[in-house]
């Protein structure tokens, strides 16, 4: 039973990361652009960017690391060198690339270099990635803005892009998710455990903390 677990989980790895192409090659081919980037746990980054006007479509997954094809276990674990990521898919002529990471950086803490709120280690530290130098010039842009804002070092790295992997279904849209989970808090459904699980980890409370009325997602 458990090799055939392990069949239909590596079956359906391959499926969505057809689809997940399909969908990207689709997007793009129809304007939209890809924003990659790290902020700690990657369920409460994609349900907040999937709220913005103008993003289609966000992506958990893994990037950074030396190890293809990383599982979850792999890459929290450690020593794969992956970043928990999202793919951000958008459309430029409905928000900037510029307005998304003045949002990014307001939804995290990027003063801390050790990990992202309660979870801490290498997978969680943010991280914007770039294509290309136009990308890179307008991440060090808002960078600097953002750390003029905020009246401290910013200690997020802007680093070169690298193999996207997507974790797999069970990540995807964890956070509207219907499925009984089994977690600290109990069993509970798996939207409410994820709401459970950010108020516990503190992450709205301390970018209220540092950003005050400029916080981008916190409360959501």
């Amino acid at each position: 039973m458990r090799h055939l677990r392990n069949i239909k989980a590596t079956a359906l790895a391959i499926l969505i990361g057809i689809a997940l192409t399909m969908n990207g090659n689709q997007a793009r081919a129809a304007g939209t652009e890809i924003l990659t980037v790290a902020g700690g746990c990657f369920w409460c980054v994609e349900s907040d960017f999937e709220s913005v006007p103008g993003v289609r479509e966000v992506v958990s997954g893994f990037t950074g690391g030396s190890v293809a094809n990383p599982t979850y276990k792999q890459v929290t674990r450690g020593g794969t060198g992956h970043y928990e990521a999202v793919q951000i898919l958008f459309d430029p002529k409905m928000v900037s690339r510029e307005t998304l990471l003045k949002k990014f950086f307001r939804s995290i803490d990027p003063t801390d270099a050790g990990g992202q709120f309660c979870d801490r280690g290498a997978s969680y530290r943010s991280a914007i990635f770039v294509s290309d130098s136009a990308e890179k010039a307008k991440a060090e842009k808002v960078k600097a803005a953002a750390q003029s804002a905020l009246g401290q070092k910013i200690v997020t790295p802007i680093l070169g892009a690298s193999k996207f992997y997507p974790a797999d279904a069970s990540h995807q849209d964890y956070y509207k998710g219907s499925k009984i989970v089994f977690t600290r808090f109990g069993p509970k459904k798996q939207s409410k455990a994820y709401k459970a699980y950010r108020q516990a980890c503190g992450r709205d409370a301390r970018v209220k903390q540092l950003w005050g009325k400029e916080a981008a997602f916190a409360g959501s």
